[in-house]
């Protein structure tokens, strides 16, 4: 039982693993990282899998798709389309790096919505792991593109000297705050909205312990309860469609200088 609508955020070991001064042990962070990695990639494995040749099954998709193949196929739809949409034809070289961050952000937040479960995306420590490495990415992407053009983006064209001194530090910070901004906005979002979900539940469940009438009035915040899932499924889906496009649009940025 949580005591305080935090708790559901700590980092607890599961298996204790020490190796001379280094700690590898098992925490439910690292679950529930391992279990995004199994749905995306044995998801991937099972969905086409082809049962004709018992000996030796084979993976192929099919012209009539099944449940999890036009599931796939829209996840794959909805990333080929921010890349299309914001870089046109020459993002699709980074068609698999777009579909992978779409469905990490997007699993990690929807498995934090079971019951018991955690929330990765929910700590700083893993969005701005994700954002730094994002931001890191793109600016290898963009040195071996454009080489020392990419200063540019510091400095528009036809400025001034006088302008430039007051221009260059501003753009500057702004770069430099792109991947704090991505990864706070998904940890903001994700952390405040399961922390209400706990208020709204530790709520409820003190009503129910009175003893006189006010007990059967418990009924309202979980009817308030089952509302704000919907919320928070709306959210989870939504963050990670916005991570995806700031990611894209950063990207077009890196390629472009825009």
């Amino acid at each position: 039982m949580l005591y305080t609508p935090l708790e559901q955020f700590q980092i607890i070991s599961l298996f204790s693993i020490k190796l001379f001064c280094f700690d590898f042990s098992i925490t439910n962070l690292a679950l529930v990282n391992f279990i995004v990695v199994f749905f995306v990639v044995f998801g991937f494995s099972c969905m086409g899998w082809s049962n004709d040749n018992k000996k030796h099954p084979k993976i192929e998709f099919y012209v009539v798709p099944s449940a999890w193949q036009v599931l796939v196929e829209t996840i794959y739809e909805v990333s080929s389309q921010l890349l299309f949409d914001n870089i046109n034809k020459e993002g699709e070289k980074y068609f698999p790096f777009i579909s992978l961050i779409f469905m990490f952000v997007l699993l990690s937040n929807l498995i934090g919505l079971v019951p018991y479960s955690f929330t990765a995306t929910s700590h700083l420590i893993i969005t701005f792991i994700l954002s730094f490495s994002i931001f890191i990415g793109l600016n290898i992407i963009c040195i071996q593109t454009h080489k020392f053009h990419m200063f540019s983006l510091f400095l528009p064209a036809n400025t001034s000297f006088g302008l430039a001194l007051l221009l260059v530090p501003i753009e500057l910070l702004s770069y430099i705050f792109k991947p704090i901004s991505l990864g706070v906005r998904l940890f903001a979002n994700l952390m405040a909205g399961h922390t209400l979900l706990k208020v709204i539940v530790g709520f409820s469940w003190s009503m129910l312990l009175l003893e006189d009438f006010l007990a059967v009035l418990h009924v309202v915040p979980l009817l308030i309860l089952v509302l704000l899932m919907g919320l928070e499924l709306g959210v989870a889906l939504i963050q990670a469609y916005v991570f995806t496009i700031l990611t894209c649009i950063y990207l077009n940025d890196a390629i472009n200088l825009h």
